[in-house]
């Protein structure tokens, strides 16, 4: 039965891992917030770690050159989206936040203008102050049927000391997929205002209805000189502690910015099981993906039905990618944050929507990466919370 490996998952193994999502909250708390899937890893994966710590395989990695992950990456955007690059052209870094950091320190100076398009995932905002640049927001406009771009201010809000476009599609928190004629009109813009792109791809194979992720870099040459692409198999895989990534450099001028600013040792060395598991999954895990995507698809729709029918106060446009539901609680007319609501009264964690942007505080993101009893559950206890009169 499709699917069936991804239902009835087992709390209690669920609250032995280590990771952030199940260790950062008491254990009367479900965790739906961190985006990190409940799901068994792919098979190819756990044997390609199995053979590599069947003869002790955890020791210094060779250089990435050598090691077949640019070839897989190069091959995969090529049978999977239609975009050609030369495996040459890829640097590979522990994980797409860390390259997002290091672009900006590299391809912007100390007080120069980024365009962030909120809500958006939080270290977007973080790296953008962290690092000294200037936050250049271009707000994204709710709409029935999905979050759109509002063009005519995203023009004007860039001044020339606006240096770079920091993209995110698929969108994280609004799951929005961009069409080609979205991107195409972004390339127009970015290239009149000379910006450089850097984007964040890692959702890519998470799409829904029969769409197709576009690589921004693939809109032509042009646009691909001026473009960084970040992409990782750690989101659709599940394997973010695994700590791999790669960066796709459209030109060899952003590629020398980027290595002239910081040095490999500066970048940090890259995980060894990390680099195995990055190429299983990219070489053999597509039907492990497949599989999931289509639960995830269920989920998404099964999540849609029912806050339409048990939440009337609660909005949300249904994700078009990602496993992420940006939900608008302002309906519920609470004072205060609604993510501290439903922990307090309903045991249940959810992502703080102000952390995505100012004026997005009545917001909450909800991950429905798990089984279906388990969000579920949580709905239930988000039901609970909206029910406490206290």
């Amino acid at each position: 039965m499709p699917g069936a490996r991804f239902d009835g998952l087992d709390l209690a193994t669920l609250r032995s891992r280590k990771s952030e999502k199940w260790h950062s909250y008491p254990d009367d708390v479900l965790p739906a917030w961190v985006a990190e899937m409940d799901f068994p890893i792919a098979e190819p994966i756990r044997r390609t770690l199995d053979e590599a710590l069947q003869r002790w395989d955890v020791g210094y990695p060779i250089k990435p050159g050598k090691t077949g992950i640019r070839e897989a990456f190069a091959d995969r955007m090529a049978e999977r989206f239609g975009w050609t690059i030369d495996p040459g052209e890829i640097e590979v870094v522990s994980e797409v936040v860390q390259a997002l950091y290091l672009a900006l320190g590299s391809l912007t100076a100390p007080g120069e203008g980024a365009v962030v398009q909120t809500p958006i995932y939080p270290p977007f905002l973080q790296g953008v102050e962290e690092m000294g640049r200037r936050l250049v927001e271009n707000r994204l406009v709710q709409k029935s049927g999905g979050w759109e771009i509002d063009f005519e201010a995203l023009e004007s809000s860039i001044d020339p000391e606006t240096r770079a476009f920091l993209l995110c599609n698929p969108h994280n928190p609004s799951g929005r997929v961009l069409t080609r004629v979205e991107l195409e009109r972004i390339a127009e813009i970015v290239l009149a205002h000379d910006l450089v792109v850097v984007a964040d791809e890692i959702h890519a194979d998470l799409t829904f209805d029969g769409r197709t992720h576009i690589p921004f870099a693939s809109l032509g040459p042009e646009v691909a000189s001026q473009t960084l692409t970040l992409n990782s198999a750690s989101k659709s895989f599940n394997i973010a502690g695994l700590r791999c990534a790669v960066a796709h450099f459209g030109s060899p001028s952003l590629r020398k910015r980027f290595e002239t600013q910081y040095s490999r040792h500066v970048r940090g060395g890259i995980n060894m099981p990390g680099l195995y598991a990055t190429i299983a999954a990219w070489r053999e895990g597509q039907p492990w993906l497949d599989e999931a995507v289509g639960y995830l698809e269920a989920n998404r729709n099964f999540l849609t039905d029912e806050l339409a029918r048990r939440f009337p106060g609660i909005r949300c446009e249904p994700a078009q990618g990602t496993y992420l539901a940006w939900l608008d609680c302002s309906g519920l007319e609470w004072t205060g944050s609604p993510a501290r609501r439903f922990l307090d009264r309903g045991k249940v964690a959810l992502s703080e929507g102000g952390n995505f942007g100012s004026g997005f505080e009545h917001f909450v993101r909800l991950n429905f990466a798990t089984s279906r009893e388990i969000l579920s559950a949580v709905l239930d206890r988000m039901e609970t919370a909206i029910q406490d009169p206290g």
